[in-house]
């Protein structure tokens, strides 16, 4: 029954009961990076996986940045029972940019895990500028619209009720975009990390993102980023702390945000380790148990189109 669920894309899972001594119960990842990937990874699919199922978790999103993860997700809800696994695309060059047939072929992938769709993250312009590299990278809007290609992938998220994730695009673009996502038709959309490098959302463009009803994202893994992060790639990002994700939080509502790792970088910390931090941390800094299970269970939960 169990292999006919997940082919089928249906629900094969209950989500457990929270408490203070497993404060990991009924969470979802929306952010969990693992190999294989072009990067190093400390952890596979698989092991995240198993990881999560012994820490509670209701769920997981896989996220690569150079490949679809909508089949790795099936794989790991086989082997891994009473866990959520889900995939998505990010449309870098990779996949071949702003690529509708990208998003067209991970809704169809074997066992449906496939939700997300990932505007492009390393290769965005914003991001390429923000790096000041000298490369290629896919543009998101152009002249003050989205670019033409981004329509049919608007049309296909919408159709499928999937996720659209800003990826890296700057606040300004997302604003863009998010409407125009809007109008045609998409009703969950998530601002991929905000506060973070590149997109760095100021108190008041966080007020205008919120606006929108996008869910806006805080990720732990930025708060050991700066110059003592262990990977070579957190030192060169800016550090945003727990007490700066709590206090975004407390001052627009727990509604509109949630929290996820952005782990699995070899010499980091795990993912659960990260959660339960990052939990901790808000707590400490006033969030009420209440605030912790919409930014941490409800909101996830809602935008991948699972029951509260």
């Amino acid at each position: 029954m169990r292999g006919l669920a997940i082919l089928l894309g249906l629900s094969a899972c209950a989500a457990p009961q929270a408490d203070e001594a497993h404060p990991l119960a009924g969470v979802i990842d929306f952010h969990c990076h693992s190999g294989p990937d072009l990067l190093p990874r400390s952890v596979t699919d698989l092991e995240i996986a198993r990881i999560a199922k012994r820490a509670g978790m209701r769920g997981i999103v896989l996220k690569n940045h150079f490949t679809m993860t909508a089949g790795r997700a099936a794989l790991a809800m086989r082997e891994v029972e009473g866990l959520e696994v889900f995939g998505g695309v990010v449309l870098n060059r990779a996949v071949g940019g702003i690529n509708p047939e990208a998003v067209r072929a991970m809704m169809r992938m074997e066992g449906r895990r496939g939700r997300v769709v990932w505007l492009p993250t390393f290769d965005a312009e914003n991001h390429v500028r923000h790096a000041k590299e000298d490369r290629p990278f896919v543009p998101v809007v152009r002249g003050g619209a989205p670019v033409p290609e981004l329509a049919e992938v608007f049309t296909l998220v919408a159709q499928g009720d999937l996720v659209l994730a800003t990826g890296h695009s700057s606040v300004d673009e997302s604003l863009v975009l998010i409407g125009a996502a809007k109008k045609a038709g998409v009703k969950k959309i998530l601002v991929t990390h905000a506060m973070a490098d590149p997109v760095d959302a100021t108190e008041d463009q966080l007020r205008q993102l919120a606006a929108t009803g996008a869910i806006l994202e805080c990720v732990w893994a930025t708060h050991i980023a700066g110059p003592d992060a262990p990977t070579a790639s957190g030192r060169a990002q800016k550090r945003v702390t727990v007490p700066e994700y709590a206090k975004a939080i407390l001052a627009l509502g727990a509604g509109h945000f949630l929290i996820s790792s952005d782990l699995g970088q070899a010499l980091n910390p795990i993912h659960t380790d990260g959660l339960r931090a990052f939990i901790a941390g808000l707590r400490e800094q006033g969030l009420t148990a209440g605030d912790v299970d919409r930014v941490a269970r409800q909101n996830p939960a809602r935008l991948l189109g699972l029951e509260p």
